[in-house]
């Protein structure tokens, strides 16, 4: 098997026909297996063949959960004091959660990166400015609707939807319910509203995005690429039709099961 290596990348990548396109990006670098210079590697690859890149940058760590709060939120109150007690406070400089992999830690921690500065939910991206320029407290996932205005496209590396967080911009496109959490920063304990629903169940959009999606083999992972207004209107018209689709099968599932009993 050719290893892959920074011209190896670049070349695949560039079969996707995005090097005009702006995207948003989820990878799993172990689905490679071994890339000779590893996440920078990628990101540089990307960087020469895509117009710019947007990640998630979430910061999980800063959340609290308070004694009461909104009904049917999807979260049990008082019941996280524990873990209240680890929380950290946000600041701008602080690493993405680890659970969403190496990538989008290496891309905040570059020069020329921006992030935003929400305390959940920040992105980071390289010459998508205006994307993060849309972001709100009351509106965590607008630079995902903003890059799609830009003709953005989701690109999965190694992984598949149950990651695509643009998925969430869909359902709430669609008027399905969020959530809100809070989180501590220097200053006080900020409410944070618009947080999106779980997505285990986003597979099932898969054989609906068969016919827009572009794929390429890369070594032993599939990098596979969908438009974003596409994938909007596909997750519109599924929760049109069935306001209960792409929800989780886990009983124990507080926000999905939050979102039947409002239904």
């Amino acid at each position: 098997m050719t290893e892959l290596n920074l011209p190896r990348l670049r070349a695949l990548f560039l079969e996707l026909g995005l090097f005009d396109k702006p995207v948003i990006v989820h990878a799993s670098l172990r689905a490679f297996g071994h890339i000779q210079g590893g996440a920078d590697a990628l990101l540089r690859a990307l960087q020469e063949s895509t117009a710019a890149i947007l990640v998630p940058t979430f910061t999980y760590k800063t959340m609290i959960t308070p004694g009461l709060g909104p009904p049917q939120n999807g979260l049990e109150y008082g019941g996280g004091q524990n873990l209240n007690s680890m929380a950290e406070f946000f600041h701008p400089d602080m690493p993405a959660d680890r659970m969403m992999g190496l990538f989008p830690e290496t891309l905040r921690a570059h020069p020329a990166a921006r992030r935003t500065l929400h305390p959940i939910l920040s992105f980071a991206g390289l010459g998508a400015d205006t994307a993060l320029n849309a972001q709100t407290l009351y509106d965590p996932l607008a630079p995902i609707g903003a890059l799609a205005k830009e003709g953005g496209w989701a690109l999965l590396l190694g992984v598949d939807h149950t990651v695509n967080t643009a998925i969430h911009y869909g359902e709430k496109l669609a008027g399905r319910r969020s959530f809100t959490r809070w989180a501590l920063t220097k200053k006080r304990a900020v409410q944070c509203p618009g947080f999106p629903g779980d997505s285990s169940g986003f597979n099932a959009l898969a054989p609906d995005l068969e016919r827009d999606a572009r794929r390429v083999q890369v070594g032993p992972a599939l990098a596979q690429a969908v438009p974003l207004q596409r994938l909007f209107e596909v997750v519109q018209a599924r929760l049109e039709q069935n306001p209960l689709d792409l929800l989780c099968e886990r009983p124990d599932c507080e926000r999905c099961n939050a979102v039947r009993e409002t239904v």
